[in-house]
């Protein structure tokens, strides 16, 4: 559907099941309260082990595979996603072996020299070596051997159901082993779809610990005592809902679970709008980033000495709003179920939070900031540290900004099913369509001038 095509009259169907996501969720809860009263379970059911809360990495990185197990059974079993075309898979006509297993060598090898690359450029970052990126490394290192040999079975495997073998990976070991030709645009979708990968998983490994020992080492019962402690344990948990449900999106990019990754981001501009957002390459943590806002202040809990100490209603209602602002970023992706991931498309999303907003992360996560920084407020009573705080939040907020603009324009250019829902949103959308409008009228008063 082109831009001069009729609109939509409803909302296109989303690419995902609004419930795998929430299946997760359901069992990684499960999973967090039984290592938060590991204790009282010990005692109860007189079990083998320490009598303490398990809050080790061990125990974090138990959740992804607590998480990831019945999100896979909803999608196969419920969902059944790996009959969907979208996967490139024909389970009707497998072929002999023998017919792919010269292309499955080739693909092989372009699997594993993707993953030497990788290995590599993980040796190189200094950054990977050290503060929370060092339990990555540790998991990645542990899994190699693992996934070199099985590998082998899978590619095999597979591309007797593939319906076009010759993938971007195949062209990519077409080019190292140079008896073929191959397709240079097929290798850089290639070399980008595991650019993503292979960066943001790292990442998302190396916060999964921190996170879920923060909510699940305290006590739980004072937090609920006051406005400050039932944001502090809402918003932790969102969080951790976050990092696992993303992760185990990261980690899952397969073929038939019609998760693979369709197409990366094709633009720099995204690239360095996303990347401006992480470590290393982050600009607004820490202190001596560029855009770092929080210069003599208290930093993101402002809000606690300003308003939230006090306890009144003032404070309940603006916990509770960073706290509805916090599980509407986590809903976000939830919502994404097993495709969450930056910088690709896996697929076009309608529903949840993305019924409102087309982008209810950015949306949240910089309304969050706004709210609980305060970042006019500052420890030194400095009117230049309030405009400079206050200037580089602006910047940031700028930045995921950007990063929406470059994401539709990728998300446009690929799917017609996300221009249905990019101009349904215009018109309907809760917060985007008021937001359209506003925007129509400001070019339109522009032309006029």
């Amino acid at each position: 559907m082109s831009s001069a095509s009729a609109p939509a009259a409803k909302r296109p169907a989303s690419d995902v099941s609004p419930a795998v996501g929430l299946v997760g969720v359901l069992a990684l809860s499960v999973w967090i309260a039984v290592c938060h009263f590991w204790p009282e379970l010990v005692d109860r059911f007189a079990l083998p082990g320490p009598r303490e809360r398990l809050t080790g990495p061990n125990a974090a990185l138990t959740g992804l595979l607590v998480t990831a197990l019945p999100m896979l059974a909803w999608s196969v079993l419920v969902d059944k996603v790996h009959r969907n075309p979208t996967t490139g898979l024909d389970w009707s006509r497998p072929r002999p072996l023998g017919e792919v297993i010269d292309q499955s060598i080739v693909k092989l090898a372009g699997l594993w020299a993707t993953w030497a690359v990788i290995a590599a450029l993980y040796c190189l970052g200094r950054w990977y070596w050290q503060g929370p990126y060092q339990i990555s490394m540790q998991v990645l290192g542990a899994l190699a051997v693992p996934l070199f040999l099985a590998s082998v079975p899978y590619v095999l495997w597979l591309d007797r159901y593939m319906v076009q073998v010759r993938d971007p990976c195949w062209h990519f070991g077409a080019m190292l082993v140079g008896r073929e030709p191959f397709d240079p645009a097929e290798v850089a979708h290639h070399a980008r779809a595991w650019a993503v990968k292979g960066f943001f998983t790292a990442f998302m490994i190396s916060i999964v610990p921190g996170g879920f020992a923060n909510l699940v080492t305290p006590d739980w019962a004072p937090f609920f005592a006051s406005p400050v402690g039932v944001s502090a344990i809402l918003v932790t948990l969102m969080f951790v809902l976050d990092e696992q449900i993303g992760t185990v999106g990261y980690v899952l990019t397969m073929k038939p679970l019609d998760a693979q990754i369709r197409s990366a981001n094709p633009y720099l501009a995204g690239w360095v709008a996303a990347l401006a957002c992480y470590p290393p390459f982050q600009l607004m943590h820490p202190a001596d980033r560029p855009l770092f806002y929080m210069a003599n202040n208290w930093g993101d809990d402002t809000w606690v000495r300003v308003i939230g100490e006090s306890g009144g209603a003032l404070a309940w209602v603006w916990a509770l709003w960073l706290v509805f602002l916090t599980g509407v970023y986590a809903w976000a992706t939830v919502a994404f179920g097993i495709r969450f991931s930056n910088l690709t498309y896996r697929g076009v999303l309608t529903n949840g939070p993305y019924a409102f907003t087309r982008h209810p992360a950015y949306l949240a996560k910089n309304t969050f900031w706004w709210f609980a920084a305060m970042p006019w407020v500052v420890s030194s009573g400095s009117l230049v540290d309030s405009i400079r705080n206050t200037f580089f939040l602006g910047c940031v907020s700028a930045i995921y900004f950007w990063r929406a603009k470059t994401e539709e324009r990728h998300l446009l250019g690929e799917d017609p099913k996300y221009r249905a829902y990019w101009d349904w949103m215009n018109r309907n959308g809760f917060v985007t369509a008021p937001l359209y409008r506003l925007g129509q009228r400001i070019r339109a008063s522009r032309k006029t001038v």
